[in-house]
């Protein structure tokens, strides 16, 4: 069976010809700098460890000659504050597009069964007074471990908001969406549905009368010692670093045993994880309550779940440690969003990369700035 990573197209789009579909914002005759080379300047000095606008004109200037081996740069490199004003009025839906118009070209299609998790980040030091931090909710494909697309929570709003209009942008067609607690409503299910892919949506507290009917339903079938409660289990066990973890995941059919089931469109099972952890003696148990539009099936169910969980290692973690999002200060305008948009097509580009250089993301973002010859060819630019 092909694997997600085989389906990774090598005939990708190149970044100047993604960013010169972005609308040009400003003023016509009057602009010294080309939009499309801006956009291309600052993706490669992020690739290269720069993380804000000063930043991009320092490097840009003394990178200056192999920049134009590349693109035309006619007037040199543009200041930090015109880099950060031409961010600020870019329209961030239109640098969004051009990502998840690149992201189309290097994964044409999503195999089937393959899993998007979708979850929310706020960069935490972009907030200033009056305005909360920059929200972006992400679809992450797991298999090919790649950022599909993302979405800003709108000012004073929250993930509800950001994930139906993110949904609509991508091709899901048979593939599972996994969301967490935060997502779970029967018109998220529903926007799901629609795109012909299924759902697992986590069950806390914002669904109370849900989560409780679960959690008696498997009070009761446990205390039978599930004799008459026809179901799907799983269990695996991790060891490692003085650390013991089973997790056992149970599938169950029984709809009418919840409450307003009716709701949520397609509803087939729900389930429940269980992780037993054991560390320094010490053993904690956490249990985890779900709901999806899958098969019963209990080995499907924590492979879905366990999939999830890696947006959270594989995209907020690198973003944080490795690219600096949390760090990010730019506040003006649309700036911060479409930076944001940038350090996830540089995120992608690290995860494209197939020229065994060793290390973490941190580690080739310091070979990129000191090699000419691995930068080109990690940010695709050959043939600008």
């Amino acid at each position: 069976m092909e694997t997600e990573k085989q389906k990774v197209a090598s005939n990708r789009l190149s970044l100047f010809e993604v960013f010169s579909d972005v609308p040009e914002p400003r003023v016509a005759g009057r602009s010294t700098y080309d939009l499309a080379e801006i956009l291309v300047l600052a993706t490669c000095a992020m690739v290269c460890g720069v993380d804000d606008f000063v930043g991009i004109e320092a490097w840009g200037n003394e990178r200056l000659d192999w920049l134009r081996r590349f693109l035309t740069l006619k007037n040199g490199i543009p200041s930090h504050d015109t880099v950060g004003r031409l961010f600020g009025l870019l329209d961030r839906k239109a640098v969004e597009h051009s990502f998840r118009r690149w992201v189309g070209s290097v994964l044409p299609a999503l195999a089937e069964g393959s899993v998007v998790a979708i979850d929310g980040k706020a960069s935490r030091h972009s907030k200033m007074t009056g305005k909360q931090a920059l929200h972006l909710v992400s679809a992450f494909a797991t298999g090919a471990r790649l950022v599909l697309g993302q979405e800003a929570c709108a000012e004073k709003s929250n993930e509800l908001t950001a994930i139906p209009v993110l949904l609509e942008s991508l091709m899901l067609k048979g593939v599972i969406v996994t969301i967490d607690a935060m997502g779970t409503h029967s018109n998220i299910a529903q926007a799901i549905r629609d795109k012909e892919a299924d759902y697992v949506l986590a069950v806390k507290d914002n669904q109370r009368k849900l989560a409780e009917s679960i959690t008696s339903f498997f009070a009761a079938a446990q205390a039978d010692g599930w004799k008459r409660t026809p179901h799907t289990y799983t269990e695996s066990v991790e060891k490692g670093h003085g650390r013991v973890e089973v997790r056992r995941c149970w599938a169950f059919t029984q709809l009418d045993c919840l409450s307003e089931p009716e709701q949520w469109p397609d509803l087939s099972m729900f389930g429940v994880i269980e992780a037993e952890r054991t560390i320094n003696g010490q053993t904690s148990v956490e249990r985890r309550l779900y709901i999806g539009s899958i098969a019963a099936n209990a080995a499907l169910l924590a492979d879905a779940v366990r999939a999830h969980w890696g947006i959270e290692n594989s995209v907020h973690w690198c973003l944080d440690v490795a690219l600096n999002d949390d760090q990010m200060r730019a506040r003006v305008k649309n700036a911060g969003a479409n930076l944001a948009t940038i350090r996830r097509l540089v995120l992608n580009l690290f995860r494209l990369d197939k020229s065994k250089r060793k290390g973490g993301i941190y580690t080739r973002r310091i070979l990129a700035a000191s090699s000419d010859d691995y930068r080109a060819t990690l940010l695709g630019l050959v043939g600008v």
